[in-house]
């Protein structure tokens, strides 16, 4: 009896697909078993893994190494940077001397006194309220040699200027734009003057104090580098950016119903 031819193609992992049509059984069987057979995965030795975890180990070394001799060199003058940063940032919310005496040379001595009724529902902190931008924070009292503290929690009336109950001087009332890192989104809107430059002429300030509700409205807004109107009754001032001393300042008059 003649041989079975088989036609066959069959697929090796190593060689690809091999043309069996023109083999027989004898020839195939040996082919087809081979064919089956996974490659052997090669044995990692021990000695092997032990180089591995050595370089491994190594490299984390050198890496904090090199973490700790940046820190070393560059740390201090870093930590002058910030130390001159933050220091600038703040005097962007010093009143200068010739601020001061020309405020103290102008006072609004012709305007008299207004004071709203009494409201025993209004809070006993004194307040302030920009509704337009969403501002709503206590009104922080500070001296003038210890304003950066006020800043810290919000918005500070310039001292030895006026309040709402005595307008013969303009009230000042300043606040970071930007703030610190600890500092949530939530809070900087509430407590600062982040958004002071959106702020448009018409817009009212209203003023809790000692629970009465003093109500102002913006008559103009300025970019610049010192107060340009002191007869204002409003006056506020955040800085533009976090270390130049170009300033946003607001006006407001106050409305008397």
């Amino acid at each position: 009896m003649s041989e079975v031819i088989i036609y066959y193609h069959l697929y090796n992992k190593k060689r690809g697909t091999i043309d069996l049509s023109c083999l027989g059984e004898k020839e195939i069987a040996p082919l087809l078993a081979k064919s089956e057979v996974e490659p052997k995965k090669p044995d990692v030795s021990k000695r092997q893994l032990r180089v591995s975890d050595f370089f491994l180990k190594a490299s984390r070394i050198t890496a904090i190494a090199g973490i700790v001799l940046v820190l070393f060199f560059y740390g201090p003058k870093a930590f002058a940077w910030g130390k001159d940063f933050i220091g600038s940032a703040a005097k962007n919310f010093g009143i200068t001397v010739s601020e001061v005496n020309q405020i103290k040379n102008s006072k609004n001595t012709s305007k008299s006194a207004y004071t709203p009724a009494l409201d025993p529902t209004l809070s006993k902190a004194n307040k302030l309220m920009i509704p337009s931008i969403g501002v709503n924070t206590d009104i922080q009292e500070a001296t003038l040699d210890n304003y950066v503290n006020a800043l810290k929690n919000g918005v500070w009336r310039v001292s030895d200027f006026g309040e709402p109950t005595d307008n013969s001087e303009p009230i000042i009332l300043a606040a970071h734009r930007y703030g610190y890192l600890a500092w949530t989104n939530t809070f900087r809107h509430l407590n600062s003057f982040y958004n002071l430059p959106k702020v448009k002429v018409g817009d009212t300030v209203e003023i809790d104090w000692k629970q009465s509700k003093y109500t102002y409205e913006v008559y103009a807004m300025d970019e610049n580098t010192e107060i340009t109107d002191y007869s204002a009754d409003l006056i506020l001032y955040t800085c533009e950016s976090l270390t130049g001393e170009e300033r946003i300042f607001v006006y407001a008059r106050l409305i008397v119903t």
